[in-house]
This record gives structure tokens, C-alpha cells and sequence, in this order.
């Protein structure tokens, strides 16, 4: 995809195999396996990966750029992006 000027982003959960891989960008969050957006019916936190993710793909200014934003499993509060500050 990235060949066909598509740009792509990964939100992962193994840092070591994401970068072992080399990815173009990548979000890593620490948190369980099977759980990359987040906790189910957490919708604030499902947004702000999700926010990340996005902003990632306007923002990264090298390959293979990893950003981990050092959240921690079920001890943070989310509020709402700013989804304005996503535009390309």
C-alpha cells in the first residue's frame, strides 16, 4: 500500500516485533493482547488511539517512526480529541 502512495499506520501491542518488521509508522500502546483501541465500551479511550493513530500519519517526518504515548491500562481518563487538529 505505502509503495502505491497510500500512507499506512499500525497500532501495536509488541514494540520488539514492530520495530523488528519496520513498519512506516506505528502507535504502540502497552496493553493486553487483542486489546489495541482499548477497553470494550470505553469509547473516549477507543477515540484517542484512534486520534493518535491519525495525527501519526500527518505527523511522522521519518520511516519507521514508532511514538508510544506511555498510556497505562485502565488508569488513565480520556476526554475527546481535538479531531479539528487532524487535517492534512
Amino acid at each position: 500500500m505505502e509503495a502505491a502512495g497510500i500512507p499506512t499506520v499500525a497500532i501495536s501491542l509488541a514494540r520488539d516485533l514492530t520495530e523488528a518488521v519496520g513498519v512506516p509508522r506505528a502507535l504502540f500502546v502497552k496493553w493486553p493482547l487483542g486489546r489495541p483501541l482499548g477497553e470494550a465500551g470505553n469509547a473516549a479511550q477507543q477515540r484517542t488511539v484512534m486520534y493518535h493513530a491519525l495525527r501519526l500519519l500527518l505527523t511522522a517526518d521519518a520511516p519507521g517512526q514508532l511514538e508510544a504515548p506511555g498510556w497505562r491500562w485502565r488508569r488513565e481518563h480520556y476526554q475527546e480529541p481535538d479531531w479539528g487538529m487532524v487535517r492534512g
